[in-house]
């Protein structure tokens, strides 16, 4: 026992004889390069995406060394580096510079005159570009139609998670081109100054990928049809008080429409008839009628009453209000192409026909791929029952309204 304490002593006292000789900084051999410095790190690292680009923001720390930050991405591959002086420069970093769309992790360094640098700072971000852009829609419009110079635009909804903020309308007004920008929460948008010409509006829709966005992203614009009414630009004569060329005590023939013998079923004097528009019941108005008389009001087969006008391309609604007529009657409301309007038995080759032998308001509506003449109106079979009964049909306006062809 007494050896193994002697052993421990001697070792002892030859290790601190060891140590006692080496210099005060050997242990720095056993250390690469010698002391390690770094300067301070960018501090509060935000990326803030745009298109094809990002804004990289920081705080610099209070240190006097740093003369410059690196920013490295891409595997490293890529970089970019910025001067800093630190008595000058804001503490708040902030710079944009542009970089491929995708999921990016950066790596931000700050240097000293010495070379040192700072612990590395990483951030990740999201940048958007041409794939982000190729995905975005337009907002679509349900519909937009223009009554009495007041333009009633009717948006539909619109997807939310791509992060549409506002629609933009550009149109011709009655004092120039103008853009109005339109919220997305938005429902209906109304245009007072759409210029009478116009027939068409524009719209794109804004986009930010995310609220810290620097930049915004837009649809192309889209060309949108406004539903006006062409009533007066193409037709005459198309409400109470119906105008006529000749006019009994009743009955008359309307100007700007034509007739056919079938339709002037009212014997006025010998050899003299008229009708298609009846001055009683709240009229004029016109009218098809037959009965109630046993010898001047004949029946009426395949009459016609229609206007015979050339319209450029587009849709079409031509629309008709009826206040009264015998339910069940065989009669039409017809657009044909050219010069006149079928007979019933052949009503299918029409653009557009409906059996409109009822109360209230009625509507057709077709399409023309090029500039063409169309004949509108009605046509129907009218029997005469005898003495004491009869069929009628009466219309107290009508209206043409035009959606243009776009784009």
């Amino acid at each position: 026992m007494k050896n193994k304490i002697k052993q421990t002593i001697l070792l002892s006292f030859v290790a601190i004889l060891l140590f006692g000789c080496s210099k005060p900084d050997d242990y720095k051999k056993y250390l690469e390069g010698g002391d390690i410095l770094y300067s301070g790190k960018l501090d509060s690292v935000k990326i803030n995406p745009g298109n094809n680009r990002v804004q990289l923001t920081g705080l610099l720390k209070a240190d006097p060394k740093i003369n410059r930050i690196k920013i490295y991405w891409n595997d490293q591959k890529d970089s970019i580096e910025y001067p800093v002086n630190m008595n000058t420069d804001p503490r708040k970093f902030s710079k944009i510079f542009n970089v491929e769309e995708g999921i990016r992790s950066f790596l931000v360094y700050t240097f000293d005159a010495a070379g040192n640098r700072s612990i590395a700072v990483n951030a990740v971000g999201r940048i958007y570009g041409p794939r982000y852009a190729a995905s975005l829609n337009n907002r679509a419009i349900s519909s937009a139609t223009q009554v009495n110079g007041e333009t009633v635009i009717n948006w539909l909804t619109i997807d939310l998670s791509a992060g549409p903020f506002a629609t933009e309308i550009r149109y011709t007004s009655t004092t120039g081109v103008k853009t109005l920008r339109v919220p997305i929460a938005a429902e209906r948008t109304t245009l007072n100054d759409l210029a009478g010409t116009a027939s068409t509006i524009s719209t794109r829709t804004l986009y930010l990928p995310t609220k810290s966005s620097i930049d915004t992203f837009y649809t192309e614009f889209a060309q949108v049809g406004v539903l006006k009414d062409v009533t007066a630009q193409y037709l005459s004569n198309t409400k109470i008080p119906f105008t006529t060329s000749v006019k009994g005590d009743r009955w008359g023939i309307p100007t700007a429409w034509t007739t056919n013998d079938a339709v002037r079923n009212f014997r006025q004097a010998a050899g003299v008839f008229y009708g298609g528009v009846d001055t009683w019941f709240g009229g004029p108005q016109l009218a098809m009628e037959a009965g109630w008389s046993a010898d001047n009001m004949a029946t009426i087969t395949d009459g016609k009453i229609y206007q015979s006008v050339v319209l450029p391309p587009g849709q079409y609604t031509f629309e008709i209000d009826i206040p009264d007529c015998t339910a069940g009657g065989d009669f039409y409301t017809v657009a044909a192409e050219g010069e006149g309007i079928p007979n019933t038995g052949n009503i299918t080759s029409s653009l557009a026909y409906a059996k409109t032998n009822a109360k209230g308001t009625h509507k057709i509506t077709f399409t023309l791929t090029n500039e063409k003449k169309v004949s509108l109106g009605f046509v129907g079979n009218v029997p005469n029952k005898g003495s004491g009964d009869g069929t009628f049909w009466r219309i107290s306006q009508v209206q043409l309204k035009f959606l243009p062809k776009t784009n």
